[in-house]
């Protein structure tokens, strides 16, 4: 049966390695998958789903005001699983459109992404994956400053943190920590390079 799956945890929490991972697993078996990413994501360059280990693949970028639904019926109502990176980009148009899949084509839709934005405020996108999704999986990683469990992502800038400012902003770990709750509000500066 399938079922629409959301994937979520802090930074560095290995989502995009996972993805790339369930890819090849169904490729390897003859079976077709569709892997879509935010068309916000242009780290690496728009449609890259990218890795921090250095593992890439093309994606099928998604943006605002894209209908995912037609978008798969398209590509391949006979998919065998739809997989999408960056998922808090989504809108919850786009969260409904996931469930119609699901729900009218059979065909599993497995979303990745962080729960949380750095201010510890839910994107639309994970708000609403949080809401629908038939299986929610945290996936987790350590805390960059101890080996709690990091549940926040820490946004930086020039070595202060940052709490304040707009929702979005495209980066890895040029610019986002993950860490626990701890080290989210009580930083070490030393290790941020103040002294």
């Amino acid at each position: 049966m399938a079922q629409l799956f959301f994937k979520y945890g802090a930074m560095n929490s290995g989502k995009t390695i996972e993805i790339l991972k369930v890819a090849h697993n169904y490729e390897e078996q003859n079976k077709p998958v569709i892997i879509m990413t935010s068309g916000k994501d242009n780290r690496d360059g728009v449609g890259l789903v990218s890795s921090r280990i250095g593992l890439k693949r093309e994606a099928i970028p998604v943006f605002h005001d894209d209908d995912i639904f037609k978008m798969v019926e398209n590509i391949n109502p006979k998919a065998n699983c739809v997989l999408i990176d960056e998922a808090q980009f989504l809108t919850k148009a786009h969260v409904f459109e996931l469930a119609k899949i699901v729900d009218e084509l059979k065909i599993p839709v497995m979303a990745f992404g962080l729960k949380n934005d750095f201010r510890n405020e839910l994107f639309e996108g994970s708000k609403y994956l949080l809401l629908y999704a038939d299986k929610l999986e945290e996936m987790k990683t350590i805390c960059w400053f101890c080996a709690k469990k990091a549940t926040m992502n820490l946004r930086f800038h020039d070595n202060k943190p940052v709490y304040e400012g707009e929702q979005i902003q495209i980066g890895g770990n040029e610019s986002y920590y993950p860490v626990c709750r701890k080290h989210y509000y009580n930083p070490p500066m030393d290790l941020l390079g103040e002294e």
